[in-house]
């Protein structure tokens, strides 16, 4: 005979999984790990280099490399070996010398993996990979060109010609990193659930937005659940 207080009762939800796509100049550096506080799951921003690099036996500034920064591929390549001189030479060479793409692969590899427990994402197009997640939130923090500019100014200490410069390199790289690695537009809202003016609201609105999101997020139907 069923348990009837166990028939009755909801499925347990799973642990929040956030992504977050932001803009330079948004505040995505402190939404992200105050949206993980509130959720009680792991902020991976930071995890991510340092757990893959354990895995991989790599050292975490190559891994950091295959990330998104307003540089090319030939200069992180170049600047991450000129601060670990000691991988140019001995017979472990070629394999620091990995491809971008391989790095790539165990980074998604890692997010895929954590998604089971939980956790905030910020950046790494998060949105694309972790887009078979069903639980999985996925937000878009934007905002006007020159009120991004303005905040990350602000929130810098620099003046805004150096903000105008951090804002646009940033951006660029963003978009290139999506693109190439992914052969999509990262700003597309049809990847999102949620997107935010960031420079509409104060940081901790956006925080309160993003969790009451989080905990009333439907999660998508796929074959895996039907």
């Amino acid at each position: 005979m069923p348990d009837l207080e166990s028939a009755g009762s909801e499925p347990q939800r799973p642990p929040a999984v956030v992504t977050l796509a932001a803009l330079y100049g948004t505040g995505g550096v402190v939404i992200g790990p105050e949206v993980a506080r509130r959720l009680g799951v792991a902020f991976l921003d930071r995890a991510i280099p340092a757990t893959v690099a354990a895995q991989t036996g790599m050292p975490e500034e190559v891994v950091a490399a295959a990330d998104e920064r307003p540089v090319s591929r030939g200069q992180r390549l170049l600047a991450t070996l000129a601060r670990a001189p000691s991988l140019t030479a001995g017979p472990a060479q070629e394999r620091w010398l990995l491809e971008e793409g391989e790095m790539r692969a165990e980074i998604r590899r890692f997010m895929a993996g954590s998604a089971r427990s939980g956790g905030v994402v910020l950046g790494r197009a998060g949105a694309i990979v972790l887009r078979e997640v069903p639980h999985a939130l996925h937000v878009y923090l934007g905002g006007p060109l020159q009120a991004r500019i303005t905040r990350a100014a602000q929130a810098e200490g620099v003046d805004r010609a150096t903000a105008e410069r951090r804002v646009k390199a940033n951006d660029w790289a963003r978009r290139e990193y999506v693109r190439r690695a992914y052969g999509a537009d990262g700003d597309d809202p049809a990847l999102y659930h949620l997107v935010i003016d960031a420079t509409a609201f104060p940081e901790d609105a956006c925080v309160e937005l993003i969790v009451a999101a989080a905990t009333s997020h439907v999660p998508r139907r796929t074959d895996a659940t039907r």
